[in-house]
């Protein structure tokens, strides 16, 4: 960990943070260049969010509309904020880097146990959401042996490719983006033509006030964005990673807002209220409206399918990458560190797919109706705490640096960036609302033992600072 000076705002010199263990870094292929970086940002942030959501949303009304654009606005902030943390952390792991260097180890540990449960329990959430655009495909009758077989069949499959390693990962992630963003982009577009006013419905549809169903539905609407910090996590395989993870993340959350926010509007015009409310499939209900027919919403329904699958191809990665750097300090499991020939953490892909499981499960025992919407707020908070953490690790090394000569403009800035993120990511938590904060504070201090039990067994000589 190096001390801060003028470089905090203004500058892309970066430190090479290595394991805090004194462990030598592992060597690493650098298998993202921007393109791959951004296709895993894009591909990751645009996967069962817009497929799923706009029906999870629709019981708010056309405020989420509102929420959408308060999002899109609130994701390029985080982005820059994580270009900005890459310069000086330019490492895999970079959620759990930025706090641990800040505020220390169990700040780092929070971090990225709160990550790795968003992780897993979002690649639950995007497995379940396959099994409706399966059903447009090959009806399951409302057999939930089927649908579970079908989501086991959508997270184990891209955990399987997982173990080829990284460039298979941005291979797969790169023709997978094209394939949705396309098709996603022309519907957007196209049937903005064909929405009628009277299917919006009402502005707010609940009896909270508009503030608050904006801050409720924004709350849903953030598992869509989730994945913008991914060229940050990946940081490590990234090529010049102080430039490209910066430019990186902007890219592909501008190209993903572009995405969602023409493709919410197109799928509420398309799509009577009370149908969408209702809906399963609402992009494949929106595209039969354009057309007419079925035929429309069979192919959109296989993009769909295409396009979730190709997500947790790269969340798969995320989730085992966060515990591996973790792992790497001493401060997760070490079998998490264990890295296979094909680059990836195989412990970490194995740990994240068994826990979908018992999840995907849990789902079609006790109520997919509602668990999707619980596994979603879930993810909103524990995907929230990094950012949290993230965003006042920025604002502790600026407040470090301003002690500094740097330009007043840079860190004015760079202040203003971290300060609002940091305020999007509480507002956020709060947004999730009592139930989803109680049981992601369960799942977070359940870690506490975990962290107990590793830093009390390390060598003194040994455990980080």
């Amino acid at each position: 960990m190096t001390a801060p000076d003028s470089t905090v705002s203004d500058s892309t010199e970066s430190t090479e943070a290595a394991p805090l263990t004194g462990t030598p870094a592992a060597p690493r292929r650098r298998s993202f260049g921007l393109v791959a970086a951004t296709a895993l940002v894009m591909g990751n942030i645009i996967g069962g969010g817009i497929f799923a959501l706009p029906s999870a949303v629709a019981p708010y009304g056309t405020v989420s509309l509102l929420a959408f654009a308060v999002l899109s606005v609130a994701a390029v902030l985080l982005a820059l904020l994580f270009g900005k943390l890459a310069r000086r952390s330019p490492v895999t792991g970079g959620l759990y880097v930025y706090p641990r260097d800040a505020f220390g180890p169990f700040a780092g540990f929070l971090s990225a146990w709160s990550y790795w449960t968003m992780c897993w329990v979002s690649i639950a959430a995007l497995a379940v959401a396959v099994v409706g655009y399966t059903d447009v495909l090959i009806p399951l009758h409302g057999n939930h042996l089927l649908e579970g077989l079908v989501a086991l069949a959508a997270l184990w499959l891209p955990a399987a490719a997982n173990f080829a390693g990284t460039r298979w990962v941005g291979a797969v992630q790169i023709v997978s983006t094209v394939l949705k963003f396309v098709p996603l982009l022309l519907v957007a577009t196209v049937g903005l033509f064909f929405v009628h006013a009277d299917n919006f419905g009402p502005f707010n549809a609940t009896s909270d006030s508009v503030p608050g169903a904006v801050a409720a539905s924004a709350a849903l609407l953030l598992y869509s964005f989730l994945g913008v910090e991914s060229a940050a996590v990946s940081a490590g395989e990234v090529d010049d990673p102080e430039r490209t993870v910066g430019r990186a993340s902007v890219l592909g959350t501008l190209g993903s807002a572009l995405v969602y926010l023409l493709g919410t509007v197109a799928v509420f015009g398309l799509v009577p209220h009370e149908q969408l409310a209702k809906s399963g499939a609402p992009f494949a209900d929106a595209v039969n409206a354009i057309t007419g027919g079925h035929w429309g919403g069979t192919a959109i329904a296989l993009v769909a399918v295409v396009s979730i699958v190709g997500c947790l191809n790269g969340w798969i990665l995320m989730a085992a990458q966060m515990p591996y750097a973790a792992a790497r300090d001493g401060l997760f499991p070490a079998p998490f560190a264990k890295v296979g020939k094909g680059g990836v953490p195989g412990f970490g892909v194995w740990a994240c797919a068994v826990l979908g499981t018992v999840l995907i499960a849990l789902n079609y025992t006790a109520g997919p109706d509602t668990t999707f919407r619980i596994l979603v707020l879930i993810t909103t908070f524990t995907g929230c705490v990094p950012y949290l953490l993230s965003a006042a690790a920025q604002l502790y090394w600026l407040a470090r640096g301003s002690r500094a000569q740097v330009r007043p403009a840079g860190l004015a800035r760079d202040l203003i960036v971290a300060a609002l993120s940091f305020a999007f990511s509480f507002w956020l938590i709060a947004g999730a609302g009592y139930a989803a904060v109680y049981q992601g504070v369960l799942f977070l201090f359940a870690g506490i033992p975990v962290y107990v039990w590793l830093r009390g067994r390390q060598d003194p000589a040994e455990a980080p600072a």
